[in-house]
C-alpha cells in the first residue's frame, strides 16, 4: 500500500488536484538558474518577465503558453565551420517555465540588446456567482445528473410499481 500525504488531501479541497501538480512543477523548475530573469510590475495590471538571453536570436527562442504555464525555450545551432581556440560563452539550450495565475494573459514578447521581454496583463475576473435552486430530490444519481421522473410499471400482481 502506497500512502501519500498532501496539503490538498483534506475533504475541504475538492477539485484542487491541479494545484498540487502545479506545485510539483514549480519545485522541479526552481532548481535551474539559467537563464537569469527579472519579474517586474510595470503598471497596476501589467507585468514583465525579462530573461538574459545574450547570444540568442529570435529564431533561437520559442515562447508559448500551455495549460496556464508560460514556457520559454532557447536552442542555438552549432556552427561547425567555427574553430574555437577558447570557448567561454555558453551556448547551451534552456527551458524556463512560469506558472501563470488564472486571469494572466501574455500580450507579447520582444528581444532587445540580449534581453527577452515578455509582457503580460492581469485581467479583471468576471463574477461567476450563481444561485443554486434547492429541490427535494438528489441532483446526482450514480455520479450523473438525473432528471428522470418515476414511472408506473405493471408487475403482474394487479398493483403498479413505481420505478
Amino acid at each position: 500500500m502506497n500512502t501519500r500525504l498532501s496539503l490538498f488531501d483534506s475533504p475541504m479541497f475538492l477539485g484542487f488536484d491541479h494545484f498540487e501538480e502545479t506545485f510539483n512543477r514549480l519545485r522541479k523548475s526552481a532548481s535551474d538558474g539559467y537563464p537569469p530573469y527579472n519579474i517586474e510590475q510595470i503598471n497596476e495590471n501589467g507585468l514583465r518577465i525579462t530573461l538574459a538571453v545574450a547570444g540568442f536570436t529570435m529564431d533561437d527562442l520559442e515562447v508559448e503558453v500551455e495549460n496556464n504555464q508560460l514556457i520559454i525555450r532557447g536552442k542555438q545551432e552549432e556552427d561547425e565551420n567555427r574553430l574555437y581556440l577558447h570557448r567561454g560563452i555558453a551556448g547551451r539550450q534552456f527551458q524556463r517555465s512560469f506558472v501563470l495565475a488564472d486571469g494572466i494573459e501574455v500580450r507579447g514578447a520582444s528581444i532587445d540588446n540580449g534581453l527577452l521581454h515578455i509582457e503580460m496583463e492581469r485581467l479583471e475576473p468576471e463574477s461567476n456567482a450563481r444561485k443554486i435552486e434547492i429541490s427535494g430530490k438528489p441532483a446526482l444519481d450514480n455520479g450523473s445528473i438525473s432528471s428522470a421522473q418515476p414511472i408506473d410499471v405493471e408487475t403482474g400482481n394487479d398493483k403498479p410499481k413505481k420505478v
